[in-house]
């Protein structure tokens, strides 16, 4: 995953403080021009860091996925790991049962067992 910084984080920013939102709108938030928005925002939804909601097809409205909110989160690691999009998606779901003790608490199994 190649992220342009500061641009693709002002971006995914903007849509986690105002909410969903249009490229012109984004172009006022981020200080960036419109075309730079409008050339960015596919390549974030091709990473899956937003998608594009309707009612129309070609309505230009964005909002920031799950996994664009991890990836503000992790924002400052960007430039110090290998491999920024296995950090923001997590360990693998079918690995959880094999993690040490202290992860797998921390995910919300203690002992891999779930109790209600």
């Amino acid at each position: 995953m190649r992220l342009r910084q500061p641009t693709d984080f002002l971006i995914l920013e903007s849509l986690e403080e105002n909410g969903r939102n249009v490229a012109t709108n984004l172009e006022s938030h981020t200080g960036k021009s419109r075309q730079n928005i409008n050339t960015r925002l596919p390549v974030l939804e091709d990473h899956g860091l937003v998608t594009k909601i309707g009612p129309a097809e070609r309505s230009g409205l964005y909002e920031i996925t799950s996994l664009g909110k991890a990836a503000l989160v992790y924002q400052d690691q960007y430039t110090e790991v290998d491999d920024f999009e296995a950090l923001i998606q997590g360990p693998d779901i079918t690995t959880i049962g094999s993690l040490d003790p202290q992860t797998s608490f921390v995910r919300g199994k203690e002992d891999g067992t779930d109790e209600d």
